[in-house]
């Protein structure tokens, strides 16, 4: 039989790697085919999208360019793979095949906010998802936190048991419909439905649970409203007493709070805006931005953010909490209202009791928010994975990433919805590695091929729940990525519970624990996001993490290079009177410092109110519970109890937060003479920055603010001269900043400020968080090291 071939036909088989499920991309394929004529099919499967694709080899090339180049919004294409195929002239048309199991190498993509095309549909009246709070298409909508799997399929997801109607399924059959194999695709036929419940109630509160939720809330009622990744609790920020209520509820005296606003000009009228804030604001990830107030905040909206000059802001992201503006506006037909200042602000904070992770399930809302609520929104689609909102600051000083707004590149404080799982490119390949962080804000992070996939914030590991959500985070990324980790890292403290279940995994598993010192990992998270292999100088400042000597440190100068450090210097240290007590009360680090300085009687009359400071001081002088530390987190306290400004923390890093704030409002100011000191010829052989002088002097100061001021440009003066001078000593260029000081905006930018002057080139955190929520991608990057190098 003679065969016929037309000489001009070729074909190609495609892998495209990325974030390329749930993003729309099959229908873009089909579409982009379709209109160029070329026959073949495109499917899902566990590596990522397959596509075959016959037709003219010029054709073929423009394709396969356009794959990555006009892809749909929320795909990353990372690679794509060719392979020249023999033709088939029996193939026919353009198809879209049934997703088929293998070897995951792809990622499922995060959630993010509802698309304006959504929005449109949202508020139309003869739209037949009008005022639907579950609206969502393949530009937006849940991924992350309702997939169980890869593929991503509805099956895998938590929508599995809602059937679809005749009219969302022919949607989602329609290569050309927008919603084409939107996962979560539903509507009020077939879909989830809100409910409104009392806090021990067990019938439905209201028809329109929407209407009534708002009513509550300006009432003065907490609400405690179901997300994407966990549940929020809210009020009318307009109401003070509604404000300390949740707050006595929450036992969350002083932390501040975060708010949610319609629309950016609603945003304006409490906090100052940039073009980069606001583009960050309106993203499709919807962090919270730190922003700064405006004059009259506190005097409009006290509680919020006491004695802060900042406040958390952040936009609604999914279609229920849109509607809550919406039905506050007396809801209008259309989104023009969108446009206006919208009066309704509201608290929205996580909803997690004291000290405990988010609340996930219907069940566990009633169980864990009963004494908080007053009421409890939720609805019927399970959440699969816990994620909280991020939190993260513009900083001008900083680069801007490829395609990002102008005006100054992003910090994460905390990194999770809207980001995770998506991953952090690494330079090079190695093995696949799992991280378990430390204690405070712990993640998970598993290093794979080339890539990083830094898990959602955790939080503290200080009780049983919180250490049961940092297993569920750790299983959940090796079932969602399909990988079995050669090796497992963890901090070198061994009696932090994420040690104690790194070793137990890699015991089950059969494969090496390896310890990585906590300051060295806070050096390598920076590393790794930079693609940084070469030797670096590293300041690693935050508040604790235990040294390789047994002691605690917090204000390293290390050289670091792949899996091997070397301490060069640190922080003269402060003794801790009480031990960690005294990191949670200023007020004795404040003692360390005049007992230090020989001005005990000073001490006495200074904190006559405190009832134990005899016994504190009676501790000094023995040198009993009194252990020293490095830790530049603790100058901080010192200088705070010093000045009066604070105590007592209520929350972490509270002292230093007041000392910024009060800096920033004095101004500038020059560093005060002779308020440091370098001792090259310690008797350890290190470099030793001695800041007593400087606390010294800030003892005899009257204005707080001004006392403020100077301790910052001190400090900053102090840290530039002492990492110039070890980067000339080493003959090393490249400086790492690193840890949980380095959030306070006026010491990263005056020392980035004053070490780019002096010629050296200074790397920050920025896609990973510079405390201890980035972490655990500095644990892995320094285990595949310490692999590759044949280290352990």
């Amino acid at each position: 039989m003679l065969m016929l071939v037309d000489p001009t036909r070729v074909a190609r088989r495609l892998r495209v790697r990325g974030v390329v499920q749930g993003v729309g991309f099959r229908p873009f394929v089909y579409r982009f085919a379709t209109h160029l004529g070329l026959a073949g099919w495109v499917r899902n499967d566990g590596g990522g999208v397959e596509i075959e694709i016959h037709g003219s080899e010029p054709v073929l090339d423009a394709f396969t360019q356009c794959l990555a180049t006009e892809a749909p919004p929320l795909a990353r294409v990372d690679v794509i793979e060719p392979e020249v195929i023999p033709p088939d002239l029996s193939c026919k048309g353009f198809v879209i095949l049934p997703s088929v199991e293998g070897a995951v190498a792809t990622a499922i993509g995060p959630d993010v906010a509802v698309c304006p095309s959504c929005l449109a549909e949202l508020f139309d009246p003869d739209d037949r998802r009008w005022r639907y709070p579950f609206i969502n298409c393949t530009h937006c909508g849940p991924r992350y936190t309702i997939t169980r799997t890869l593929p991503y399929d509805r099956a895998r997801t938590s929508m599995a048991g809602f059937t679809q109607c005749p009219g969302c399924e022919a949607e989602y059959g329609h290569p050309g419909d927008r919603r084409f194999h939107a996962e979560p695709n539903a509507c009020p036929a077939c879909g989830p439905h809100l409910s409104l419940f009392e806090p021990h109630g067990v019938r439905a509160l209201a028809r329109d649970p929407v209407a009534e939720t708002v009513r509550r809330l300006k009432l003065g009622e907490i609400v405690a409203i179901k997300g994407l990744g966990g549940f929020h609790l809210a009020c009318d920020a307009s109401q003070p007493d509604s404000v300390a209520r949740l707050r006595a509820r929450k036992r969350r005296p002083h932390k501040p709070l975060a708010l949610m606003c319609a629309n950016l000009p609603s945003v304006a009228r409490w906090a100052q805006l940039s073009a980069a804030e606001a583009a960050s604001l309106e993203s499709p990830e919807r962090p919270i931005v730190l922003l700064g107030k405006q004059a009259d905040f506190d005097s409009v909206l006290p509680g919020v953010a006491p004695g802060l000059d900042e406040v958390g802001m952040m936009l609604p992201y999914t279609p229920l909490q849109y509607l809550l503006f919406h039905e506050a506006a007396g809801r209008p037909a259309g989104i023009a209202w969108l446009a206006d200042a919208q009066p309704l602000t509201l608290v929205m904070t996580s909803a997690n009791p004291h000290g405990e992770p988010l609340v996930q399930g219907n069940d566990e809302a009633f169980e864990r928010l009963g004494e908080i609520a007053d009421v409890l929104l939720m609805h019927d689609r399970d959440i699969v994975v816990r994620c909280d909102d991020s939190v993260l600051r513009v900083r001008p000083d900083l680069p801007t990433g490829p395609g990002a707004s102008s005006g100054g590149g992003i910090q994460f404080l905390r990194r999770a919805r809207g980001f995770t799982p998506l991953s952090l490119p690494l330079r090079g390949v190695g093995p696949a590695v799992l991280a378990f962080g430390a204690h405070f804000k712990a993640s998970v992070c598993m290093v794979r091929g080339r890539e990083a996939f830094l898990s959602q914030h955790v939080g503290g590991l200080d009780n049983p729940a919180a250490c049961a959500a940092l297993d569920e985070a750790a299983e959940h990324l090796q079932t969602i990525l399909a990988v079995r980790p050669e090796a497992l890292a963890h901090d070198a403290h061994p009696d932090y519970y994420s040690t104690r279940a790194a070793l137990a995994l890699a015991e089950r598993l059969e494969i090496p624990a390896i310890p990585v010192q906590h300051h060295h990992a806070h050096i390598a998270a920076v590393c790794a996001e930079h693609g940084i292999d070469e030797p670096v100088l590293g300041l690693a400042a935050d508040g604790v993490g235990l040294g390789s000597d047994g002691m605690p440190w917090g204000g390293e100068l290390l050289h670091v290079q792949g899996a091997v450090f070397r301490r060069l210097g640190h922080l003269s240290p402060l003794p801790l009177p009480g031990g960690d007590r005294a990191a949670r009360e200023p007020w004795r680090m404040a003692c360390g410092v005049l007992h230090a300085l020989g001005r005990r009687d000073e001490a006495i009359e200074r904190f006559a109110a405190r009832p134990n400071v005899e016994q504190v001081l009676g501790m000094l002088l023995r040198g009993a519970r009194c252990p020293p530390t490095t830790s530049l987190g603790r100058w901080f306290d010192a200088a705070a109890g010093l000045l009066g400004i604070c105590e007592d923390m209520s929350f972490e890093g509270q002292a230093a937060m007041l000392l910024e704030v009060l800096a920033r409002r004095f101004g500038a100011c020059l560093p005060l003479p002779g308020g440091y000191y370098i001792d090259t010829r310690a008797e350890s052989g290190l470099s030793v920055l001695n800041l007593y002088p400087l606390l010294a002097q800030l003892a005899d100061e009257d204005d707080a603010a001004r006392g403020a001021a100077h301790f910052h440009a001190t400090l900053v003066e102090a840290l530039a001269q002492w990492i110039g001078e070890a980067a000339h000593a080493e003959g090393i260029r490249r400086v790492v900043l690193a840890g949980g000081c380095l959030h306070n905006a006026l010491l990263a930018a005056g020392l980035r400020h004053r070490l780019l002057a002096r010629g050296l080139h200074v790397f920050e955190a920025q896609h990973a968080p510079p405390g201890d929520g980035g972490l655990a991608l500095g644990q892995a990057w320094v285990a595949r090291a310490a692999l590759r190098q044949g280290l352990v």
